[in-house]
């Protein structure tokens, strides 16, 4: 009787093993199933619910059993995984003629997420990365194609990949992070994302031009970004073969272009407000000053720069402002290199100016920091009209942007074409760009008096309202 107790508890225990053991097997094969259409193809990303389907039955076959042989299947199946796991270069050729329009180069396989009035982004993990994490791979400074990107699910990363923890900023611009107004139009739309997001900051930052690294913002930039996110941390991206794989990521290949005009007067009010309390500047009462007779007090500043589209004769030109301001009561003329400014130099100068008057360039930029419907004359040399394209009109755009007045622009006339291959249009264009800028006396002094009247004019209904902008940077600096 002992021996057939025994037989049948033996039975019994065989016949619960046998179901454990042959349901493992198949539910690791379901998973291998799931895992390996999903990874077919570089463009064709699995649903969110074959990856809860992955995530679950993982489980289940991995508590089905605790034998090591199917612990070593799992481990050999996520290792595959992680070799399947396919780089396309970061600069797509395909699209190197079209990449300012509907196209992009940079990450060509991927759909941007469009929002109204924000700019287009593309977020990691997300729904449209089907919980898939971005890694890059390359340092390269000079080739774009020799850099590269993939996605991957959190659980079988590249081999010997690094996982940054945190939210990692990456950019790519068609232009550059060190001139001013370039580097300002290129992490505008951060901000802008930042200010939707509960004022996110990044732990870091990763930087390219057409695909190429770039290892620092100029300092003006850097600043900048500084006074909203703090700490500014350029990645530069190890040497070798090792991947880079972001914990979260927000990448912006577009510049500002697809905010809307709403947004970037947010995302300005925003910077102008943290940088010039980074600064230690109380802008209260500002806009309502008075000299002793009771004239608004008009500041005008002559912002100058040296070297390319400098002035002429800066002497004459210094010399019809100060005529034109002094005959105006209350007026006061400021000439300020830019050059000699540090960054809050520039913020507090600009911050008082009612007026800037400056040649082209990207010392205009400043006019970020000047209050609303402030005012923005600007001088060219000659060719610009002519040869220089819708270039020359960064400075109107920004002025739109920033919500100031572009009172004009005077260009030198250019009668006869003196460059070297006066049919070529490019070739000319860069024999004048970095001219100098000339001046006409009457002209200017016309001009001048105009602004004047009209921002005497705007002042005196300032005085005479209860308009309070303490209130309006308050909620600016909200983030």
């Amino acid at each position: 009787m002992d021996l057939e107790r025994s037989t049948k508890a033996f039975t019994k225990q065989k016949s619960s093993y046998h179901p454990a053991k042959v349901i493992a097997p198949i539910l690791l094969l379901m998973l291998i199933l799931v895992l390996v259409q999903s990874q077919s193809s570089p463009f064709s990303y699995p649903t969110s619910t074959a990856r809860a389907f992955f995530n679950r039955w993982k489980g289940l076959a991995l508590n089905a059993t605790n034998y090591p042989a199917l612990t070593k299947n799992t481990n050999r199946l996520i290792s595959k995984l992680q070799d399947s796991v396919t780089f396309l270069p970061l600069k797509d050729l395909r699209f190197a003629k079209t990449a300012m329009e509907s196209n992009t180069w940079f990450m060509s396989s991927l759909n941007d997420t469009r929002e109204e009035n924000e700019a287009e982004y593309l977020y990691f993990p997300s729904e449209m990365s089907k919980g898939r994490l971005l890694c890059i791979k390359g340092n390269d400074g000079t080739d774009g194609t020799k850099n590269s990107y993939a996605l991957a699910w959190p659980e079988a990363l590249p081999h010997s990949a690094k996982l940054m923890d945190g939210l990692t900023f990456v950019s790519d611009t068609y232009y550059d992070y060190v001139n001013l107004w370039h580097g300002l139009c290129a992490v505008a739309p951060f901000v802008g994302w930042s200010i939707k997001n509960e004022c996110l900051k990044p732990t870091r930052w990763v930087l390219f031009h057409w695909g190429e690294l770039r290892s620092k913002m100029g300092a003006w930039l850097e600043n900048l970004m500084g006074t909203n996110f703090g700490e500014v941390k350029v990645e530069r991206l190890e040497e070798g073969a090792q991947p880079y794989c972001f914990e979260k990521a927000v990448v912006m290949r577009h510049n500002e272009g697809g905010m809307g005009k709403e947004k970037k007067l947010q995302v300005f009010d925003l910077l102008r407000c943290k940088a010039r309390r980074f600064c230690g500047i109380d802008p209260a009462g500002k806009g309502k000053e008075v000299n002793e007779r009771g004239e608004p007090i008009i500041r005008l500043t002559l912002l100058m720069r040296r070297g390319s589209r400098s002035f002429k004769n800066a002497t004459a030109v210094i010399g019809v402002f100060a005529r034109e301001c002094a005959m105006v009561d209350g007026c006061t003329l400021k000439v300020v290199q830019s050059e000699d400014l540090s960054f809050c130099d520039q913020v507090r100068v600009l911050t008082y100016t009612d007026i800037v008057a400056s040649p082209h360039g990207a010392q205009l930029t400043n006019m970020l920091f000047m209050d609303r419907k402030s005012s923005v004359m600007e001088f060219f040399p000659k060719g610009w009209l002519e040869l220089a394209g819708i270039g020359q009109y960064a400075h109107h755009w920004m002025a739109d942007q920033s919500g100031m007045i572009h009172q004009g622009t005077w260009w030198e006339p250019l009668s006869v074409k003196e460059c070297p291959s006066p049919e070529h249009d490019l070739e000319c264009f860069n024999f004048y760009k970095d001219g100098k800028v000339g001046h006409n006396e009457t002209h200017f002094a016309a001009w001048t008096t105009t602004v004047l009247d009209q921002v005497r004019a705007k002042k005196l209904e300032i005085n005479k309202s209860s308009f309070n902008k303490s209130q309006l940077y308050s909620t600016a600096c909200a983030c």
